[in-house]
């Protein structure tokens, strides 16, 4: 079995013979029911694909679809004129990046219909396009823009900057709206909703199917879909894994499973993580090594978002679909990236409860945490396998000396509320090692700072800036820290530790057990 792994080119996985998942069916329901469309979707889940399916539709190219849903139901096949915009390429950082980006591509169809764009601005450009196209063929025009939002996202935290690409965006997307006598189909995809931009403010006909039940599967692969196309693949995987089929599938579940696009739709596969696994036959963090936005950094230096309540804390439905709050709610940012999803809907409220999707995204995401928290790695001194290990056998004292070293050799110049700040690292790193880690546990009597729990041992710490460890772990006791654990047959440490902001790290600490 051949595995399109980064091939997004619909013509030439059918052409070469590489598996396709038949997603045509929705693509005659997107082009039989409707005209404009949006779609946001993570990275590396199939977004461009679905355009290159779309273009070799509207292209008319029949013999491409035999044996897929849509043969059955496409009777006509009719070539249309299509304008076809990716940004994925082009260095977006000056006007000049994206305006060249945006020049070159009219330039190939104005060659193509033999026009020239003389003095025109480029979204007269487009316009004189579109009108032409349909004039010298009879037939209105596709208009197909992937990652419309790359230039946005590259250029986070460059306000300036972005304001003159809202500008040209707003201008050139505007077109669409327009033109609309001349244009048959238009589909914008990206990883976010920007809803300042001209094409979610200024155009209101595009239907946004981002959050629609019907239109949940569009992109990524379900359960169902890995048992049609993929069963024998995943008995190969189970024997070279030493497990049998069941436990293979189950094994695939926790990896890649879990994306929910919608309140009802069925977990989505994230489909670049899944073929990878099923081509190499490894349990692998396939999505993650592609590497992380840039973006997501840019936003999470400018926030004190408390990691605990990325997974509790619940999110308006009216802010689901727009991150221009990113600042203020990472949360819809993180959702539309891929990193959180739909967990739970509450419809007596109209919000939604997130969290992480599956374990390759839970892991990965503490990972890319650490990057930042951690300035010069986790190495040398800290040495995880050691720290680890003074966790599992009991040795408080052992593994605080490691994190006075670690938090020694960084380099914390914007570390935001200290407080925040102390409680998230700390839950980043027993979170990378794979410990039972709660951060700001409620008790009757107050909140516990973090908490930790392994097979035979539970740390209680308490964290206090700038006071002695003596004084948190008086808290500890004052506040009955450890009465919910009093039947737990496991040995019990308090832990209280001074932060100290003078130093930027760890002061000191007390251990009782």
């Amino acid at each position: 079995m051949k595995y399109p792994i980064g091939i997004q080119t619909f013509e030439n996985i059918i052409t070469d013979g590489y598996v396709y998942v038949d997603k045509t069916a929705l693509v005659y329901k997107l082009v039989s029911e409707g005209k404009y469309y949006f779609l946001s979707r993570p990275r590396r889940f199939g977004k461009s694909l679905l355009l290159s399916t779309l273009k070799a539709y509207y292209q008319g190219k029949r013999k491409l679809f035999e044996g897929l849903a849509i043969a059955g139901l496409e009777r006509d096949w009719v070539e249309h004129p299509i304008f076809h915009f990716d940004f994925n390429t082009g260095l977006y950082t000056d006007i000049e990046g994206l305006t060249s980006t945006i020049d070159g591509q009219l330039l190939y169809y104005e060659k193509k219909y033999a026009l020239q764009p003389g003095s025109l601005a480029m979204a007269e450009r487009f316009k004189v396009l579109i009108r032409s196209a349909y004039e010298q063929t009879g037939r209105k025009a596709v208009i197909l823009v992937d990652e419309y939002d790359k230039p946005l996202l590259e250029t986070i935290g460059d306000t300036e900057l972005q304001n003159e690409y809202r500008k040209i965006l707003k201008s050139f997307y505007g077109v669409e709206k327009t033109m609309d006598a001349y244009i048959q189909f238009a589909f914008f995809t990206g990883v976010t909703k920007f809803s300042k931009v001209s094409i979610f403010s200024d155009l209101n006909n595009l239907k946004d199917i981002s959050l629609s039940d019907e239109y949940a599967g569009v992109c990524g692969i379900t359960e169902q879909e890995i048992h049609d196309n993929f069963d024998e693949v995943v008995g190969v995987m189970a024997v070279a894994n030493g497990m049998n089929k069941e436990e293979c599938y189950a094994r695939i579940e926790r990896q890649y499973d879990g994306y929910h696009f919608s309140k009802q739709s069925v977990g989505m596969y994230n489909p670049y993580s899944l073929l990878n696994a099923l081509d190499s036959k490894d349990f692998g963090d396939h999505w993650f090594a592609t590497g992380t936005p840039t973006f997501l950094v840019e936003v999470l230096q400018h926030t004190d978002y408390p990691l605990d309540k990325l997974t509790t804390e619940e999110v308006d439905v009216r802010t689901m679909d727009s991150v221009d709050m990113m600042y203020s709610n990472p949360l819809p940012l993180l959702f539309q990236s891929g990193y959180l999803t739909i967990k739970d809907y509450d419809p007596r409220f109209e919000c939604y409860r997130l969290g992480f999707p599956n374990k390759e995204v839970e892991r990965g995401f503490a990972q890319f945490l650490g990057t930042y928290y951690f300035a010069n790695g986790m190495n040398g001194s800290f040495t995880i396998n050691n720290f680890v290990r003074e966790v599992e056998r009991g040795d408080p004292d052992g593994f605080m000396a490691r994190l006075q070293a670690l938090f020694a050799d960084g380099d914390y110049q914007v570390t935001g509320k200290m407080e925040v700040y102390f409680q998230n690292t700390l839950a980043v790193i027993f979170k990378l090692m794979g410990f039972y880690t709660r951060v700001e546990r409620h008790t009757s009597r107050g909140r516990m700072d973090v908490t930790v729990e392994t097979k035979d041992y539970i740390y209680i710490m308490e964290l206090k800036v700038d006071k002695s460890a003596e004084e948190a772990l008086r808290q500890i006791e004052e506040k009955q820290y450890a009465a919910p654990f009093a039947t737990d047959p496991r040995k019990l440490f308090k832990v209280g530790v001074n932060f100290s902001s003078a130093i930027r790290g760890i002061g000191e600490w007390k251990v009782r057990g």
